[in-house]
């Protein structure tokens, strides 16, 4: 896995992890065509995170495609003092489920594959995630995405419920 860093305009330091290079054929009239599709992770670890894909007939082009994709989709999200999420949630992209279970401070990140970049990269450090269903890396890393979207936090639910904040306590 590579890993760079990189300015932004709002001089936040972006990270950038590959999570996936894999060689990809098409067959056409002449034969197959050689291609590659990069899966790459970019986050501030400060809860902005975005999964972006990119094909391409070299290694590099592919990685610079996926880096672009991933900055257009990034979303933000809301973590806790503690560095975890407000509220259990699920989340899923084609047949991958996801659980992500807030943990308790300094038990660290405990997930596995695709969905352990994305939490890292969003700068959460006290979670507990499952992957269920598909082992496919891209919708993996989707399913965390559509999960930490949903987040909310406790002021947002109080004012969707129209209560005062100290109730949902």
């Amino acid at each position: 896995m590579r890993k760079k860093s990189i300015k932004n305009n709002e001089e936040k330091k972006w990270e950038e992890k590959v999570v996936q290079v894999k060689r990809v054929t098409k067959v056409v009239k002449g034969g197959k065509k050689l291609s590659f599709r990069a899966i790459l992770v970019v986050g501030n670890e400060n809860g902005n995170i975005g999964v972006g894909v990119g094909k391409a007939s070299d290694v590099i082009g592919a990685v610079k495609k996926a880096g672009a994709d991933a900055k257009k989709h990034t979303i933000q999200i809301p973590l806790t003092k503690y560095l975890s999420i407000p509220h259990p949630i699920n989340g899923g992209s084609g047949a991958a489920k996801i659980i992500l279970i807030p943990s308790a401070t300094g038990s660290g990140v405990i997930a596995g594959g695709a969905t352990r970049t994305v939490l890292e990269l969003a700068g959460i450090k006290n979670i507990l995630a499952k992957q269920l269903g598909s082992n496919n890396t891209l919708n993996n890393a989707r399913a965390t995405l559509d999960a930490l979207k949903n987040l909310k936090t406790f002021k947002e639910t109080a004012e969707i419920r129209n209560i005062k904040l100290e109730q949902l306590y």
